[in-house]
């Protein structure tokens, strides 16, 4: 008998000394405005003061490589090598190693993933200047056609440690990918600085360390594309990425009708085969890529190659909001 009161006085001090454990840990957020939009970072740790170093070590890396590559921050390499008369620019093994996985998606795409693309998307009024402007017209043909001239990722080169843009190709465009890879390398500091526990999320790209407390897992919210103000399911993940690209998250009104900003190089237009692609892996920069590159990509190509990989599962809303998954892409219906 006394053996069963020991014991039950070990593990009711077990449960309580877990539960106390459990309770300490405390909830951490910021957000910051960077690459144009906010990013937010949400940190459970036992102590605010580690979470809060940690935060703001995982922003000045954000703040690092949105100076160093952002094809739209002036002074940025990349913002150098767009607008220099040599087009070329010093490529260190960052540079070196963001770009291999550049070319891969434009490999893996058929060449349909270009981020020459930029001319393109000024033609139709993706500029900051332009985006909101009332004087928009839908480009004529012999504007597209003139302006895919200037488009051409086999024209973009790494030699001798420079990368290098060969004419008639002009510029390079960053947006597709570089807040992803921002993302992934502030949860590489992160884990570094012993969180175990984190969120970090720029609406479209986000990136996971662990779970949260009571290991449950993070909830998010996949927005309807039809009608972004509700969703459309929500994915729970644990010490994931996932990427979104959707035709509602960046577009123009001509004339009463929307066109996004995902363009097809061949046609000159927006793609309209689909209205999102969701894609959850272990890395928010591949997450990133991966979500733009399969919206480029017919839907049984993109299905064929993502059965294939281990740690990668995607979900297609098509031009019909029919929704295709692969086979272990998990989305929870929202409870009314």
């Amino acid at each position: 008998m006394k053996r069963n009161k020991v014991t039950a006085i070990i593990i009711f001090m077990l449960l309580f000394l877990l539960g106390c454990s459990e309770k300490k840990m405390q909830k951490y957020e910021d957000s910051r405005f960077l690459f144009g939009t906010y990013i937010k970072i949400i940190i459970y740790d036992e102590s605010l003061d580690k979470a809060k170093l940690a935060s703001e070590k995982a922003f000045q890396e954000i703040e690092r490589i949105d100076s160093k590559f952002n094809s739209k921050y002036e002074g940025s390499i990349i913002d150098m090598l767009n607008k220099s008369s040599k087009k070329e620019v010093n490529l260190d093994a960052e540079g070196t190693e963001i770009f291999n996985e550049v070319e891969k998606m434009y490999i893996l795409s058929n060449k349909k993933y270009d981020i020459t693309i930029g001319p393109l998307l000024k033609l139709w009024g993706f500029t900051d200047e332009m985006i909101d402007s009332l004087t928009l017209k839908v480009p004529k043909k012999e504007e597209i056609e003139f302006t895919k001239h200037f488009i051409g990722y086999d024209k973009v080169k790494k030699i001798n440690n420079k990368l290098i843009i060969e004419s008639p190709v002009k510029e390079i465009d960053t947006g597709s990918f570089l807040k992803g890879y921002a993302l992934s390398q502030a949860k590489k500091l992160l884990l570094k600085e012993g969180i175990k526990s984190a969120f970090i999320t720029s609406i479209s790209s986000i990136d996971l360390i662990g779970s949260k407390p009571l290991d449950k897992p993070w909830k998010i919210g996949l927005q309807n594309p039809e009608n972004p103000s509700e969703l459309l399911g929500i994915v729970a993940l644990k010490n994931k990425a996932l990427g979104v690209s959707g035709d509602y998250q960046t577009y123009v009104e001509i004339d009463g009708e929307m066109y996004h900003h995902i363009i097809d190089k061949e046609s000159g237009y927006p793609i309209r085969d689909k209205k999102m692609v969701a894609v959850v892996c272990n890395d928010a920069f591949l997450a990133d890529l991966y979500s733009t590159t399969f919206f480029l990509m017919p839907i049984d190509k993109v299905m064929e190659y993502v059965e294939s990989q281990k740690d990668l599962e995607v979900m297609i809303v098509d031009k019909d909001m029919n929704i295709v998954t692969s086979k272990n892409f998990e989305i929870e219906e929202v409870k009314k």
